[in-house]
């Protein structure tokens, strides 16, 4: 028993060590030193959400006023205690530090992030973390992984579409037949990244996770209103579309269904552990059965795209 209750007092110990190790190097040899402290204290072992003031310094040296490169060593520092570090606690609140820069900081962060991902291995390719130092820590490195996997595939929906989701206003809404087919998968795809989101296990009352999670829920509002409104609009040109438009925007709709049903139970737990405590979360609504039939049924009869005469 003394051994057990030893292990993780210990590691404890081990981690706040490497913290103040790291900090001590980082006041001697680092040219941007403020920043390197910030980013060990903001990502630290403590198995609390980060200080505030910590994440606002690391956002003060990535503002807009500040030199692009000023940008650029941020990411590099970032990526690269993401990339040694085999703690959950670093790396979920190195993750969310990004998230958070994401939805926070100027948009020159985010041109900067995928920059760094097309010039080196993806900094957020966590498919091989783990931290088996307990059986909770094994829960909640899976939720790490599942989590970065979203915040790619933010970074991807934005290299595809051109514009964000969350910071930027809709535009699936007004969009023609062919950006429509183009659009609403990778947002689609996007929700799916984070429906995966939902924990399990010890991951559900973590309050570091809880926090992550928060930030997610609150996304989802704005990813399923694009792909609403998308859908809408694609069904009111649906029946006039040729046949390989149609099977495309057949596929969509259904998608569409199953994930509204998907999100109805995502934010149903969000509730049961207090996620989004005091936001409204959406109330979401099935169409019809029959008109899927209906959809199915034009899909079979649809005109197919007439040969080009030569």
């Amino acid at each position: 028993m003394a051994v057990g209750g030893t292990q993780p007092t210990l590691r404890k110990y081990l981690g706040a060590l490497k913290d103040t190790t790291t900090v001590s190097l980082a006041k001697v040899n680092s040219d941007y030193k403020d920043l390197d402290i910030a980013i060990v204290k903001a990502t630290n072992h403590v198995e609390r959400p980060s200080k505030e003031k910590y994440i606002r310094e690391i956002f003060f040296s990535i503002s807009a006023a500040r030199p692009r490169a000023d940008v650029a060593y941020c990411i590099h520092a970032l990526a690269r205690r993401l990339s040694k570090t085999r703690n959950w606690a670093v790396a979920l609140k190195t993750l969310i530090v990004i998230h958070r820069a994401l939805r926070e900081v100027d948009p020159t962060f985010r041109e900067e992030l995928i920059n760094y991902g097309r010039s080196r291995s993806h900094m957020l390719n966590m498919a091989y973390f783990k931290d088996d130092s307990s059986a909770e820590a094994w829960d909640y490195s899976a939720w790490v992984r599942i989590y970065a996997l979203y915040l790619e595939e933010r970074l991807e929906c934005f290299r595809v579409l051109k514009y964000d989701v969350e910071t930027d206003p809709p535009r699936t809404r007004d969009l023609d037949t062919v950006a429509l087919l183009d659009h609403l998968p990778p947002l689609q795809q996007l929700l799916f990244r984070l429906l995966a989101c939902q924990p399990q296990g010890a991951s559900s009352y973590n309050v570091i996770i809880q926090h992550a999670l928060s930030m997610g829920a609150l996304e989802s509002v704005k990813i399923y209103t694009a792909i609403s409104d998308g859908t809408i609009n694609l069904v009111d040109k649906f029946f006039e579309m040729q046949r390989n438009d149609a099977v495309r925007a057949l596929d969509i709709y259904k998608r569409a269904t199953n994930q509204s049903e998907r999100l109805s139970e995502f934010y149903e737990v969000c509730k049961t552990i207090h996620v989004g405590r005091g936001e409204k979360f959406l109330k979401i609504e099935q169409p019809p059965a029959s008109f899927l039939q209906t959809m199915e049924e034009y899909v079979r009869d649809a005109p197919t795209m007439a040969k080009e005469k030569v």
